[in-house]
């Protein structure tokens, strides 16, 4: 049977108020990748996000970023090998103390906006990234971008990858993702989503469904019961 995983970045929000986005993504979602307060999310929301995906049975990763909130962690700056090394560190060991504290495992890494991208061009970048992973915990799984530089690192340094493709974003020629700054980075409609996620079934192990991208819960489910509708098993990856 074909499977494939949906992921969905989620605790992106600060405080105690629920969050019925998130919610509602992850009665579709298969994992979650869990904002660690550097480009997102707090303590509280941690904690919060982590329960409900225990609740739904979803695999909970960390999505580490740079510690920029009022960018989101979507603005690229210089960064060194050491610095990528120390926050992705710093922010596993976050998420892991609440999953710890919840009876919960840490499934998988995932990096957010201008990390992930960085990481996926720059070999260094994504070395130390995945040293990090490593030190942590040899076991966790990284989610990177297929055919990025974070893949060779990965399976380089003995570690599993899942690679990762985007129904909702667009890509260039080179296989990078579009830059969100350029008209046409997002998909909104739903179709041309759907269409995407089919095309990239073969391609990959895992999807991604932003969170705060628009119609992302008419996105989430259309996907979802269409890859039933086929036959297609949705489910994280090296999950037995």
């Amino acid at each position: 049977m074909t499977t494939i995983d949906l992921n969905c970045d989620i605790g992106e929000t600060p405080g105690s108020q629920s969050n019925v986005m998130d919610e509602l993504l992850l009665a579709y979602a298969s994992s979650a990748n869990i904002a660690c307060g550097f480009h997102a999310g707090d303590p509280l929301r941690m904690q919060l996000t982590v329960q409900q995906a225990l609740l739904r049975g979803v695999a909970i990763g960390a999505h580490p970023g740079l510690p920029d909130v009022d960018n989101f962690g979507r603005q690229e700056r210089p960064i060194s090998p050491d610095e990528v090394y120390q926050i992705t560190l710093y922010q596993i060991g976050a998420l892991s103390g609440f999953t710890k504290a919840a009876g919960a495992t840490l499934h998988h890494v995932k990096p957010h906006g201008a990390l992930y991208n960085m990481a996926a061009r720059d070999i260094n970048l994504a070395e130390a990234l995945v040293s990090a992973i490593y030190e942590f915990d040899s076991n966790l799984v990284l989610y990177a971008l297929a055919g990025s530089a974070m893949v060779d690192a990965a399976q380089t340094k003995g570690i599993r990858v899942a690679t990762e493709g985007f129904m909702d974003r667009t890509y260039e020629a080179d296989g990078s993702l579009t830059p969100r700054s350029r008209p046409g980075a997002l998909i909104t409609d739903t179709l041309q989503a759907l269409k995407q996620a089919f095309t990239l079934l073969e391609k990959v192990d895992t999807l991604c469904i932003h969170g705060d991208t628009p119609h992302a819960i008419a996105l989430a489910r259309v996907v979802y019961h269409a890859f039933l509708q086929d036959g297609i098993a949705v489910k994280a990856p090296f999950v037995s």
